[in-house]
């Protein structure tokens, strides 16, 4: 099979791995080297990199011939399709090929599990060996770790990428043992821990050593998959929650089951992605990195799954009316944090500008406030930002028709470099 149509097989096949993005990571120029992480092009699939400038990523799958057979996986064993696999030094050539016609910037390596997690992980480092060593590749690159995969392995991998990733998919380990049998609870969380504790040993040997080795320099994240099994939001969330606490990551993305296959324990081929639940879970995963809310406040017994009608920090402040109305000109950061319509940025312009007066309504537009969220939940020197107290249903039903407004009136989806538009 030609080079072009194994790219064609094996990025198409990628397109389903949400975890992609490359914030965190600065690679500089260095001497004989080419390639960094800080300019943007035009490119196949678009990331991030650590000062928010939008750049590109050739992603792609080393290999689509799966020994495994999870349920929902279009790359499963059972499913008839065409199995296509790189070599390391096609896959090298390719990357280094697309970077120096300046369509891509950097690499987002995963793979189907090729025979074993070792043999697979080995032709990735391989290709990477390749790239960082002959082609003299210093750009961005993100590499999948492969549940089951020897720690001596996923340190050689941690040394030439900038992140890694093992995506737990299933929220549970009774999911995992009906969709994904192949695949544990042990063998995920394992190479996680590994990760955590080898990138912390790094950061503090580059501490004292400018010279040491870097492991995964851009930390590590992971990915689950929404509504192909039945665990709540809550559930999903808390999980979220001990991840960042336990293993110090630095994403965890969300991806919305797209059925691929009829199987009597998946959603039907035909139903629609749970698009806006992800949308949910990724405002409340915000809530939690940023904002100091924990899962137990945005979630409970009695309300285990996020209203789709409002996003989450709406939810809570409907919830909580005592708590509510906030005085901008006295209360604390954490407290302004709280109020629906002000973020993390208007919450220190806040801080800044009160300093010098108080703070007038008309003010904190000025600052950055959505104030069309606002107004219901703070006051400005005692007076209300809205001139009639409303009941909590009108505030309800005011915040969900400004809710509705802001969604897209059509349903997006992720494309592959290879999909028509227009």
């Amino acid at each position: 099979m030609e080079l072009l149509e194994k790219l064609t097989v094996l990025s198409d096949a990628a397109k389903y791995d949400a975890a992609c993005t490359s914030s965190g990571a600065r690679r500089g120029k260095r001497e004989g080297m080419i390639g960094c992480t800080s300019s943007s092009v035009a490119g196949c699939c678009h990331s991030f990199s650590a000062d928010g400038r939008c750049i590109s990523l050739l992603k792609v799958l080393m290999s689509n011939d799966c020994s495994y057979d999870c349920k929902y996986c279009v790359n499963r064993r059972s499913n008839d399709m065409p199995r296509v696999s790189f070599t390391p030094e096609e896959l090298a050539e390719l990357t280094i090929g697309f970077y120096r016609r300046n369509y891509i910037e950097g690499l987002f390596l995963s793979s189907a599990v090729l025979g074993s997690p070792d043999r697979t992980t080995e032709l990735m480092i391989r290709a990477l060996s390749l790239l960082r060593n002959e082609y003299r590749f210093n750009g961005y690159i993100h590499a999948k770790a492969i549940p089951g995969t020897s720690p001596e392995l996923i340190t050689q991998l941690g040394l030439l990428a900038d992140r890694l990733s093992v995506n737990i998919e299933l929220p549970s380990e009774a999911s995992l043992k009906a969709l994904a049998p192949n695949k544990t609870r042990s063998a995920i969380l394992t190479p996680m821990r590994q990760i955590s504790e080898q990138s912390a040993e790094s950061k503090s040997e580059l501490v004292k050593y400018r010279s040491a080795p870097r492991f995964a320099p851009a930390g590590q994240s992971t990915q689950l998959i929404v509504g192909a099994s039945g665990e709540s939001d809550r559930h999903i969330l808390t999980l979220t929650q001990a991840l960042y606490g336990r293993y110090r990551l630095r994403r965890v993305f969300y991806s919305a089951y797209v059925p691929v296959v009829e199987n009597t324990l998946l959603p039907s081929v035909g139903t629609k992605p749970p698009l806006l639940r992800e949308h949910r879970l990724y405002q409340a995963d915000w809530l939690l990195r940023f904002y100091g809310f924990s899962a137990d406040e945005l979630l409970d017994d009695s309300q285990p799954d996020f209203d789709p009608r409002l996003d989450p920090k709406c939810c809570w402040a409907l919830r909580h009316p005592e708590f509510f109305p906030v005085e901008v000109n006295h209360a604390d950061y954490e407290a302004l944090l709280r109020v629906p319509g002000i973020g993390v940025v208007s919450a220190r312009r806040i801080l800044v500008a009160r300093r010098t007066g108080p703070l007038h309504i008309d003010d904190l537009r000025k600052l950055g406030v959505v104030m069309k969220r606002a107004q219901f939940f703070l006051t400005c020197s005692g007076s209300l930002a809205t001139p009639l107290r409303l009941s909590q249903a009108s505030v309800a039903s005011n915040l969900m028709a400004i809710e509705r407004a802001s969604l897209p009136e059509t349903e997006h989806e992720q494309l592959s470099l290879f999909d028509l538009t227009g």
